[in-house]
């Protein structure tokens, strides 16, 4: 019985050859000829008026709380379903947090109960697009600009996803990107920064090389550089970038074969599972699907748990996901109380099955036969 990997990190083949070419330059730091390309590709694919290459996601977020000038005292408003970088990039500056339920349909943030979170210390509203599927943006955005609070976009998941025919990370002040092994285009690790405010732009610079005016320097903007700001080094080598280039070169067909490979998780699961009581995802009309995850949501912890254990017996390796950071035994005494039911079911019930570029037509109908069967 031959196992299915919950994961396994895609190489196409021109990744070594382009790392090579890194190395051969003489030049494998921040800020090489391959960190330029992959700007220069977000910024001319996407429209995006500035992108910065960082050494995560989790980075990039912890960028965005500096620029805001987030303060102890300060209320940033999150989905309580959500991965830990989200919170801590805004609890590293002093933040208090202000955890937000998801949909009653999918994990994204419910803007429904967003206005009566806010309060005169709200600064930043953070929203999470799971799965690479739009929250709902409009009344978010509509909301916070009434009431002077900054949007971020963790759009971790979201490469090549839309809103309206708008592209995730487009529609936030700021918004960040992963590159993890796990995303749909990698570089082992990674991330991006983009900065939709150019009022931000320059500051962003200097944050990144760890505070001083460097990459000024290096364009010609001033005869020498020093440190002018606080920062922190969240640039990475260009041998990150390297990796990630040769991807974003083949992104189109990365992003073919995942979205055919949901179709095919969909179009086995679907006509059966409704009737077991399990849900499949759901893709508002406002978002596109980006074929970055196929996840279920079982009645309960106790069928979930059944389901994982039944798919482990037969070779196949199915996860689970977040679980509530209001809830977390670091944060739950500084939670304000709130019950947050629909992030709670979430985190007990969502499966996630496996999911990644070299899976076969045939491992897919293997897993789903066996889904169908443990339930």
């Amino acid at each position: 019985m031959t196992r299915i990997p919950f994961n396994k990190p895609y190489l196409h083949g021109r990744e070594l050859v382009y790392i090579a070419q890194a190395v051969a330059s003489g030049k494998i730091s921040g800020d090489g000829m391959f960190t330029r390309k992959c700007h220069q590709f977000f910024e001319q694919r996407w429209g995006f008026p500035k992108t910065l290459m960082t050494t995560s996601c989790t980075d990039a977020l912890e960028m965005c709380a500096l620029l805001l000038d987030i303060r102890e005292g300060d209320e940033v408003i999150v989905p309580s379903f959500t991965f830990v970088s989200t919170a801590n990039a805004f609890v590293l500056r002093g933040a208090r947090l202000v955890f937000a339920d998801s949909e009653p349909d999918n994990p994204n943030l419910d803007p429904r109960g967003l206005e009566a979170l806010i309060t005169p210390r709200t600064r930043a509203i953070v929203v999470v697009h799971y799965a690479g599927v739009a929250c709902d943006m409009d009344p978010i955005l509509t909301l916070a600009a009434s009431r002077g609070i900054v949007v971020v976009e963790d759009a971790a998941q979201a490469i090549d996803s839309y809103y309206k025919s708008r592209p995730l990370g487009s529609l936030g002040t700021l918004a960040t990107f992963s590159f993890h092994e796990t995303k749909n285009v990698i570089a082992g690790e990674g991330g991006l920064l983009v900065i939709n405010n150019p009022q931000l732009t320059e500051r962003a610079e200097i944050i990144r090389e760890k505070g001083t005016n460097r990459s000024a320097f290096f364009r010609g903007e001033v005869d020498k550089y020093g440190w002018v700001d606080i920062g922190s080094s969240f640039l990475p080598s260009d041998i990150v970038s390297a990796y990630l280039y040769a991807q974003l070169e083949v992104l189109d067909a990365i992003q073919l074969r995942r979205k055919a490979l949901w179709q095919r998780y969909w179009d086995n699961l679907a006509p059966a599972l409704p009737a077991k009581g399990v849900k499949l995802p759901v893709v508002p009309a406002w978002a596109s699907n980006n074929g970055h995850m196929f996840y279920l949501v079982c009645e309960s912890l106790a069928q979930r748990s059944v389901l994982i254990e039944a798919l482990k017996k037969e070779g196949i390796d199915a996860v689970f996901h977040y679980q509530s950071l209001h809830r977390s035994r670091y944060y739950a005494a500084r939670h304000d109380g709130r019950e947050l039911p629909n992030c709670d079911r979430f985190a007990d019930c969502l499966v996630r099955l496996p999911f990644f570029y070299e899976l076969q037509d045939a491992d897919v109908d293997r897993i789903c036969g066996t889904v169908l069967a443990a339930l």
